[in-house]
């Protein structure tokens, strides 16, 4: 599915719907089934490094890889991930990635 992406390079065999579901503290179940229009969602609403930020930082990859990788230094790479999670909490990703939620909401009239 997902054999050439960046997200195979760090991560073998967790997927990325389970991530995602822990990111946001939610049951798997609530997360978009297919993984290939998961990471093609991620892919539009991030930049390319801050999706290499995430897939590094939750695979556990050190901070001095990555800032070896980025070529920054700590506080800059602090400024980062901060700035990337405080983006992936905003309604515009959270709520496209949940998607399967709010379609399977039933609204009534009262």
């Amino acid at each position: 599915m997902l054999e050439n992406s960046v997200w195979k390079q760090y991560h073998d065999e967790m997927p990325i719907r389970a991530v995602i579901a822990k990111f946001y503290d939610v049951s798997i179940e609530l997360i978009i089934d297919d993984e290939q229009e998961l990471y093609a969602l991620l892919k539009r609403k991030l930049t390319k490094k801050e999706l290499r930020l995430f897939t590094m930082d939750s695979a556990n990859v050190s901070d001095g890889e990555m800032m070896g990788y980025f070529e920054v230094d700590a506080q800059t790479l602090s400024d980062m991930k901060e700035k990337l999670y405080k983006k992936m909490r905003q309604d515009k990703l959270r709520y496209p990635v949940r998607m399967k939620q709010f379609s399977q909401t039933q609204y009534t009239q009262d």
